[in-house]
């Protein structure tokens, strides 16, 4: 039988290849074949939806199916038509608005590639090296075990993209560990759950989400990249501390080292491995970027041969020091430089594949390849270079064979991990194809809108339960897509209304950060129940402990709609993001502080509620600035070309515009329209926004808007009559960080008190 479906499937999957010349001669006008197929084909993705993710996707999407059909019998808010049979299956699985669509298709073009790179990765024990440095800098550290997990995890992550795979791998590892120096069971699995769900934020793999944002969003790879870092690096920051004060609290000690701490040696080797890092860093850029214009197009190949060489001489190297322990348990902690040591020539494909991206700017996919290239050939020739080193004693013949057959383990392991993200973007593309086939994303929108009144605060909560109610069921891949395409569009459109310009990768962060909360939710929480699994806990309690953990994750996407800078957004100089890292970092540890009730002391009450102000007024000085200054003021529509003319290139003009639609509705919004170049702001808002005015009585009245342009999308096209009421602008006014004096001061003051009362219980107690 199960030949019998994966054939089927494959046929299914292979007609639109194997008749494509056939399907685009005649565009919307399918035979019975290929409705035939098509049933067949949307039939196999379910099923194997249903064996691959269980049922939940699979429901959602037979829901959507059935609205697409059964419309007319919907409730009236979100009654349609109806569609014709073969139309829909057209539609879901002959075009690239249903299953082959965008979604689909960056799966296969790159996410594939790189959840094989971090297979192989994994394979060549990659995992293991990162776990057990981890726990060589970390686990003597109060609450070390804990500590190392948070790193590890975020490590794995890098390469995984997988919550639950991050708790099964390196759960296995420190949760008995962090039992063992006295975490209670649901604690432990929770730190493990928290960990690994962050992990899913961290670049560059980000769950496969990264790829399908450089799609919606209209942005590249890199931009991506560095939208995310700031809040990965904060939330694990943060979750550190967490741990650090869990194991205050609870007076917990790290494992035992194998020899004393010495300060002058462990400062030495700190600045070792940094000097190391920062003239590798400078070397590798400017040495291969001199070779770039030296070489021309030979540079790749010389490129090759020094990465190569280097890779031969780390593996020689590493052939020093003791083999890497492979076991489960971590008695004693290994010693940080040995263990560092043993495994440097892991971190070369990860510097392949971010030199592709960031240096010689390839595509996300392309760079992945030449990294999993570079992966398959450490997976064949490190143990036989091992060998000829005499490490094993063994044969080079032997170590090729172990070589071969790794290589092999890794790529079927890394075809099945691809198989729950192919399955789910596919599944996924049939919600999406019905919103785009019914316009009932509209309809959502528009009851979002009005439940909400009109407020982006209040929108972007509902928005934040509906991804988690749907991350229950869902893959976190499925369901960015899915609330992304309903909610992001009409986030932005209210913010820009109300004034608020939220940049569309904001708001698809957004989406994207509670459905990876989702996995430590109770109470499906699937992390939490592999925690617990391992743990020994209760699942439920450790899902909500892990929540309570991971508390700062969820302020995040509500803090960055309002402060873009810490998606490093319009942050220019580097003073300007020292002071955005400083911050916003200080901010989340005083958050986390007081989320524990516990800073240098136990936090009284009214500390908690200091902790609190000052953590909000860091993350977002702004706040308080508006309630003093309004931020924005109006200006007669007379000056729209001068302001506009005004502007730094590719900067957005606020306006209000009055008029009437179609419909003969009132209209009064609020639009962002782009300036683009300089030059005179008449030019620039016609070429930038396709928008046209004529002046009519003193009035600006909109004579032409230009179809699919800024001011088009903006909803100006849909006006029978409109014309600009005013012109909205900055207000001059003092710069926000000011805000931050009086805010540091009453943390002093926190802090000057929580010392006192902690040297007064040190008395008493000693």
């Amino acid at each position: 039988m199960r030949n019998i479906l994966a054939l089927g499937g494959a046929f299914c999957a292979g007609y639109l290849f194997l008749f494509y010349r056939e399907l685009a001669q005649r565009p919307g006008l399918p035979t019975q074949m290929d409705v035939i197929v098509a049933i067949c084909g949307i039939l196999f993705i379910l099923e194997a939806t249903r064996r691959a993710l269980g049922p939940p996707l699979m429901v959602v999407a037979i829901i959507f199916l059935l609205y697409v059909f059964l419309g007319d019998k919907a409730p009236e808010v979100v009654s349609w038509k109806g569609a014709s049979f073969n139309k829909a299956m057209s539609h879901f699985y002959l075009t690239t608005e249903g299953v082959f669509g965008i979604a689909l298709g960056v799966s296969t073009s790159m996410v594939f590639l790189f959840v094989l790179f971090g297979s192989l990765l994994e394979k060549a024990g990659a995992g293991n090296y990162f776990i057990r440095v981890a726990f060589a800098l970390m686990g003597h550290m109060r609450g070390g075990p804990a500590k190392a997990a948070v790193v590890s995890s975020g490590m794995t992550g890098l390469v995984s993209g997988s919550a639950i795979a991050n708790v099964v791998t390196t759960g296995t590892f420190t949760i008995p560990l962090m039992k063992k120096v006295g975490f209670p069971a649901e604690k432990a699995g929770a730190v493990e759950v928290a960990s690994s769900t962050n992990g899913q934020l961290t670049p560059p793999i980000m769950g496969a989400v990264a790829f399908l944002m450089v799609e919606y969003v209209g942005i590249t790879y890199v931009e991506v990249i560095k939208h995310a870092a700031l809040p990965a690096l904060i939330s694990y920051v943060a979750l550190v501390y967490i741990v650090h004060l869990e194991a205050v609290k609870a007076d917990l000690k790290g494992l035992p080292r194998r020899s004393p701490p010495n300060f002058v040696r462990s400062l030495g080797m700190f600045l070792a491995t940094f000097i190391g890092l920062a003239v590798l860093c400078v070397v590798s850029y400017y040495g291969l970027g001199w070779m770039k214009g030296a070489f021309g197009g030979l540079t790749p190949w010389i490129a090759a041969v020094i990465v190569a060489a280097a890779y031969v001489g780390l593996v020689k190297y590493a052939t020093r020091f003791p083999k890497l322990d492979t076991s489960f348990e971590i008695v004693e902690l290994p010693e940080p430089g040995p263990t560092i040591k043993a495994g440097l020539y892991y971190l070369l494909p990860v510097f392949v594949l971010v030199w592709c991206l960031t240096v010689e700017r390839l595509s996300p996919g392309l760079s992945a390849f030449w990294a999993t290239v570079f992966m398959l050939f450490i997976l064949l020739t490190q143990k036989p270079l091992k060998d000829l080193f005499h490490e094993t004693g063994e044969t080079v013949a032997t170590g090729l064979r172990h070589g071969v057959a790794d290589m092999l383990e890794g790529m079927i392991s890394g075809a099945r991990n691809m198989i729950g993200i192919g399955v789910a973007t596919a599944a996924a593309g049939m919600v999406v194809g019905t919103v785009t086939l019914t316009g009932v994303g509209l309809v959502m929108a528009e009851f979002v809108e009005f439940i909400s009144g009109g407020y982006v605060l209040l929108m972007l909560f509902f928005t934040a339960i509906l991804s988690l109610i749907l991350g229950m069921g869902l893959p976190t891949t499925a369901n960015y897509i899915v609330v992304s395409s309903l909610m992001a569009p009409v986030i932005a459109t209210v913010g820009a209304e109300q004034g608020l310009i939220v940049p569309l990768i904001a708001v698809h962060m957004f989406v994207f950060y509670f459905g990876i909360l989702a996995d430590d939710t109770p109470p499906v929480a699937m992390a939490a129940f592999a925690a617990a699994a391992i743990s020994g806990g209760d699942p439920i309690r450790t899902g909500l402990q892990g929540f309570a953990y991971d508390i700062r994750t969820a302020i995040l996407p509500f803090l960055f709609i309002f402060n873009t800078e810490l998606l490093m957004i319009g942050v220019e100089t580097w003073y300007h993001l020292l002071i955005t890292i400083i911050t916003a970092v200080t901010a989340m540890l005083l958050f986390a502080a007081a989320t524990q009730g516990f800073f240098i002391a136990r936090c009284k009450a009214w500390e908690v509620v200091a902790l609190l102000l000052v953590a909000f007024t860091l993350f977002r000085p702004g706040y308080w600035m508006d309630q003093m200054i309004p931020p924005l003021v109006e200006a007669p529509a007379t000056n729209l070309y001068e302001v506009a003319g005004s502007l730094p290139e590719n900067a957005q003009i606020r306006v209000r515009v009055l008029g009437v639609d179609f419909d003969e509705k009132q209209v009064d919004k609020t639009v962002m329209l782009p300036v683009g170049a300089a030059g005179d702001g008449k030019s620039r808002l016609s070429q930038a926004a396709g928008l046209e005015l004529r002046e009519e009585e003193g009035k600006l009245v909109i004579d032409m808007v230009q179809f699919g342009g800024a001011a088009d999308k903006q909803g100006l096209g849909e006006l029978d009559t409109g014309e600009i009421a005013n012109v909205i602008m900055a207000s001059d006014r003092p710069a926000k960080q000011w805000l931050y004096i009086p805010a540091l001061l009453l943390l002093a003051l926190v802090i000057i008190l929580q010392r006192g009362r902690k040297r007064k219980l040190e008395a008493v107690t000693a």
